[in-house]
């Protein structure tokens, strides 16, 4: 038998953003308590900014009855000269019985002390409550509160609860507050509680009382309002998925309303007014014909007939946002970019000041410029001297907007000022464009660097901080990678791959150390071939493939995986797979090590003439890409296959036993040059 269950928790205004980290946690949690009192059913987790609730359509209204089962210790330890030992004594206080009422039975082949009992099922209704404790325990938001004279803690004080089942309500307490038959509707509606029926109801007294329960009606009002806004304004909204998100979770009656500010605000870079917008006031930014306009859509939580009075509140609350931003633009602007200061900031114990930093990064970059001239040169149209003098500049000037008054209020804009304040202050367009671009790209799928050479600032960046961590002993462990590294690796491949950068590990590392104090440098290598397994898009047992072929480079490691992947992803290559994976193992006799001599003279059968023939030919070609080359050497499976048909490998006669494996060993050892097909697994 199942009834409908209606939990709710209200609460004085939750914070969206670590409600919604673990709003997925939330579900699961209660699901995992469902299952672990024999309780499963479907349910459905819904919140508000003032209350979590669980929905149960049928719930069953007790467990099932079970029999349990309990085997005791075997009887040679059960007793003693016919008496209970201390441990048949513990197992019949555990079965919750006598002795005399155990029965004998059987595990493992042992006779051993045994009992059976019928567990009669509990009420859902008397589970409840230990039930939500459970639940509420799991909730791990970061920071939690306190509130009265209480001493357990939650992200925001409980005020009133719901829990009912069927046509009544069970009786739970949580942090004080009992479990009755009232809810809460809009502040702006009333401040009284308001009694629910019962569950039929629940929902319809929450949107008479302007509360929007469901979270996804509340977002499909909010874009349907943002369309309607865009027609009727004729502009383009900024639909950022995470403001959206944080804009629902805040909200119980969205309405999404335009407003507007002084258009001398426009002359700060757009970046400032959206980031102005989103991360204090969680407003969305408006364009009009791909520039962005001096208005900007808030979705209010008021309930109103007049909204005129939100919308001037809202653009009085952005006014002296903008104003701050204008005056530190403006400020900063006059100062000029500069350096000064950042020989006061620390980076990172052990690696010396933010000055310190730049000067190892030029050392990079100019280095790095040099190993790829001839791209920068053909992509610029610049000499190497006056390319040279622009990575100068470049790195110079790259963290000198830290020390601007804009990016000490706005740390997310740091890069982006300085391109801004570079770019006004007449600064060349690689200087500045490379300011932009140094921390590209901030994450998986991010945008890249537009050039090699703003890649090399940002390259340099990233491999100074590479270097320097694993030189003062601050190397990721585990999960933990507090400066992120394992990101600036992946970004490092991500950017020789896009602007096919000849890139080998052993060179750029014996390049770069001695600028730093000794460590163990082949630990860093390590580091980085471990992160190009994460980084490649491809089957793990082609990455681990190529890598066995001993290949550095990553560029060249990228290439061969791609070139590998596309082969072991068709449709038809894992019937073909079994010949060399048949290579690779009767491979495993021979010495690759050493030169594998073929003596045509030794061949007694057309197979093998015929497969030498045709490995002679692939071997003896040029081929203008990896895959091309690949498709070659696996083109050899008909001759294989003929070959081992025809010919006995592990021939008798000594001689013919070895130039028959050097036969095989060299195309299996030609392979492995490029990558061990050994590794393959499809």
């Amino acid at each position: 038998m199942t009834q409908a269950l209606l939990i709710e928790i209200g609460v004085e205004e939750l914070p969206a953003i670590p409600l919604l980290k673990i709003v997925s946690n939330i579900e699961k949690s209660w699901k995992k308590i469902l299952e672990a009192y024999k309780l499963s059913c479907d349910f459905e987790f819904i919140y508000t900014p003032r209350r979590l609730v669980l929905k149960h359509t049928a719930m069953p209204v007790k467990q099932e009855d079970a029999t349990v089962e309990f085997f005791g210790p075997p009887l040679v330890a059960a007793l003693k000269d016919g008496v209970p030992t201390k441990a048949a004594e513990g197992f019949a206080r555990k079965c919750g019985v006598d002795f005399e009422a155990l029965g004998r039975g059987e595990k493992n082949g042992k006779e051993v002390l045994y009992f059976k009992k019928e567990e009669k099922g509990a009420d859902t209704a008397s589970l409840l409550q230990e039930m939500l404790e459970k639940w509420i325990a799991s909730m791990s938001f970061g920071k939690m509160m306190r509130w009265g004279s209480r001493a357990d803690e939650f992200i925001r004080p409980v005020r009133w609860l719901q829990v009912r089942m069927g046509e009544d309500s069970v009786s739970v307490e949580l942090f004080g507050v009992k479990s009755d038959t009232k809810t809460y509707v809009h502040r702006m509606l009333t401040y009284d509680a308001v009694e629910v029926a019962n569950i039929d109801v629940y929902e319809s007294v929450l949107s008479e009382g302007a509360v929007m329960l469901q979270p996804t009606q509340r977002e499909a009002k909010i874009l349907a309002e943002f369309d309607a806004l865009e027609v009727a304004y004729n502009i383009v909204i900024e639909r950022d998925s995470a403001l959206i998100d944080e804009v629902v979770a805040i909200t119980e009656n969205p309405k999404a309303l335009v407003g507007s500010f002084d258009e001398l605000f426009l002359a700060l870079p757009p970046e400032v007014i959206i980031t102005s917008m989103k991360e204090h006031q969680r407003y969305f930014p408006v364009f009009e014909k791909g520039k962005i306009a001096n208005k900007f859509v808030v979705v209010s939580n008021a309930y109103t007939d007049d909204y005129s009075k939100v919308i001037a509140g809202n653009e009085r609350v952005l006014k002296p946002r903008l104003a701050d931003g204008l005056f530190f633009y403006q400020n900063d602007l006059k100062n000029g970019l500069s350096t000064d200061g950042l020989e006061k900031v620390q980076f990172i114990d052990g690696l010396g000041t933010l000055a310190d930093k730049i000067t190892r990064e030029k050392n990079i970059a100019i280095r790095l410029l040099a190993l790829y001239m001839d791209k920068v040169e053909a992509e610029t149209g610049k000499s190497s001297a006056e390319l040279e003098k622009a990575m100068d500049r470049a790195v110079n000037l790259a963290k000198a907007d830290l020390m601007s008054e804009m990016v000490y209020e706005f740390t997310e804009l740091q890069g982006l000022m300085g391109y801004y304040y570079a770019k006004a202050l007449g600064e060349d367009a690689l200087v500045y464009n490379a300011i932009k671009e140094q921390y590209m790209p901030v994450g998986e799928g991010a945008e890249l660097p537009t050039s090699i050479f703003s890649s090399i600032v940002a390259m340099s960046s990233k491999l100074d901080t590479l270097f320097g961590l694993f030189s003062v002993g601050k190397i990721p462990t585990g999960s933990k990678d507090p400066f992120a590294l394992r990101r600036a690796v992946n970004g490092i491949v991500r950017i020789v791959t896009q602007y096919d950068l000849a890139f080998n590990i052993d060179d750029v590392v014996s390049l770069l150390k001695d600028a730093y104090d000794d460590f163990d440098t082949q630990r860093l290598s390590d580091f980085i071939i471990e992160r190009i397994n994460k980084s490649l898009d491809a089957n793990p047992s082609v990455i681990a493939a190529v890598l066995a072929s001993g290949e550095r480079d990553i560029n060249e490691i990228a290439k061969k995986v791609f070139a590998l992947n596309d082969i072991v992803s068709s449709d038809t290559f894992k019937e073909q797979f079994s010949t060399f994976k048949r290579v690779a193992n009767i491979s495993k006799d021979v010495n690759l090590e050493s030169a594998l001599h073929i003596d045509t003279a030794l061949f007694k059968e057309d197979a093998e003439v015929t497969l030498y023939n045709a490995y002679e030919k692939v071997i003896n070609q040029d081929y203008p890409d990896y895959k091309t080359q690949f498709e070659a050497l696996f083109g050899l499976k008909r001759e294989l296959d003929g070959y081992f048909d025809d010919v006995m490998v592990n021939a008798d006669e000594e001689v013919l036993k070895t130039n028959r494996l050097n036969t095989i060993g060299s195309i299996y050892k030609t392979f492995k040059d490029i990558a061990d097909i050994k590794e393959i697994t499809v």
